[in-house]
């Protein structure tokens, strides 16, 4: 089928390289020629394992920023641009209206359009009402839903391998178009309605973010009482009705959906005169734990003026580059406005790290650089390469081996026997 896709960021450029993969003649629209000159490179504009390797053996797809020619002879379109928070936490829908005037604008046939992106329930109808008030020449327009629920470092693999395709249409017709599109992925089928499925996106982000802000509440209070995290969830996990997954204590989630999707969606039940006690305690608990490993290291550090600080590991998650949110930013922000000195080190983050701080911070080429002389170390990202540092080489490199592991990458008894001085997140 012919496909055109508005916007060529995670959702987007995945979606669209995933299904040209299968066979679609996928065209990929953004007004930012600079991004569309590089994906026309065979370059992603971002890191995403697997990704550019296959921009640059699929040839079924092709990059514009020309809107008349993407839509021209598109059977399907999808909506797939950045919803961004608003101050209130209520999301902005100014890209989505504006990527719907221009197909309207453009099309000169009858079309499906797809919302890919995460949108306030009730945004396909409201869209597609929308679309139909100024549209021209008498076209039909039908909207559906298709939520996304891909992950930055496994991004392909899951839109190709996806658990369940979440369908959301008002017609039959439209739900069989759209099933057309995904039949090659052979994967499971969720019909619904626009609205339920638009709850589904939402409910299934901030219950996997009420998950890792309950296991940091309880990882909080097990250094309190004197238990072990990871015995915890570690006995929680074979019972099949909570599973392992999402149950790993740290300091908290980040990137460009759960904390966004949260957020909207308590701002959302506010809205309707009905709060979600839940949800806002894993905002406010996820708030909190960011900072916690800055409040552990004040007990030994009254302040961080002067003191040789370096932080490993930037984005907020590996296998991508995104800081969107990162416990990192917080920390390397509070540490530079005490007067820290501070170096840091991401295998893939740096360079954007480099746009927001640029010589406020000392880049390191590898960790065992960034540790050098060091008096503290901050662990934020659980990389292969920062868990491959061995615990003796944090006693050699560091001027004062102070480790302070937001993700508990380390054993203990390994960092204790090296003469490491190591806090971590729940473990006595």
């Amino acid at each position: 089928m012919k496909i055109a896709i508005a916007g060529t960021g995670y959702v987007g450029l995945v979606t669209g390289i995933c299904l040209a993969e299968i066979g679609h003649e996928v065209v990929c629209i953004d007004k930012n020629q600079t991004k569309i000159e590089l994906l026309k490179s065979g370059m992603p504009p971002f890191y995403e394992n697997g990704l550019e390797g296959l921009l640059k053996k699929n040839h079924n797809i092709q990059f514009t920023s020309d809107f008349k020619t993407a839509y021209k002879e598109a059977e399907i379109i999808f909506i797939a641009v950045e919803t961004p928070e608003n101050v209130d936490g209520s999301a902005n829908l100014t890209y989505v209206y504006e990527v719907s005037k221009e197909i309207i604008n453009n099309l000169q046939h009858d079309c499906t359009v797809v919302l890919k992106s995460t949108v306030p329930v009730g945004t396909s109808d409201e869209i597609e009402e929308f679309m139909k008030k100024n549209i021209h020449n008498n076209i039909n327009v039908e909207v559906l839903s298709n939520p996304e629920f891909l992950s930055q470092g496994t991004a392909i693999k899951d839109t190709m391998e996806a658990s369940r395709i979440i369908i959301g249409a008002n017609s039959t017709e439209a739900a069989n178009i759209l099933k057309q599109v995904y039949e090659p992925f052979n994967r499971p089928f969720v019909v619904t309605s626009r609205t339920s499925a638009e709850m589904i996106k939402y409910a299934s982000n901030d219950f996997l973010a009420l998950k890792i802000s309950f296991i940091n509440d309880i990882a909080n209070l097990c250094e309190l009482v004197g238990a072990d995290i990871e015995d915890v969830t570690k006995g929680m996990s074979f019972d099949e009705r909570i599973g392992a997954k999402f149950l790993r204590a740290g300091v908290g989630y980040g990137g460009s959906c759960f904390p966004k999707d949260t957020k909207s969606l308590h701002w959302l039940s506010k809205d309707r005169g009905y709060e979600l006690k839940t949800v806002r305690a894993a905002i406010e608990v996820n708030e909190l734990q960011k900072t916690r490993l800055i409040q552990k290291a004040k007990k030994q550090f009254v302040s961080f003026d002067g003191i040789s600080v370096t932080v490993l590991g930037l984005t907020f998650k590996p296998g991508t580059d995104d800081l969107r949110e990162a416990p990192s930013i917080n920390n390397i922000d509070i540490l530079l406005n005490e007067g820290a000195i501070v170096t840091v080190y991401d295998p893939v983050g740096m360079e954007n790290v480099k746009k927001m701080y640029s010589n406020k911070i000392t880049y390191a080429q590898t960790p065992e650089s960034a540790l050098q002389d060091s008096e503290v170390c901050f662990i934020f990202t659980e990389w292969d390469q920062i868990k491959q540092i061995s615990p003796s080489q944090f006693k050699k490199n560091m001027k004062t081996p102070n480790v302070y592991d937001g993700r508990n990458c380390y054993r203990i008894s390994d960092m204790i026997d090296a003469g490491v001085n190591y806090i971590s997140i729940g473990r006595s």
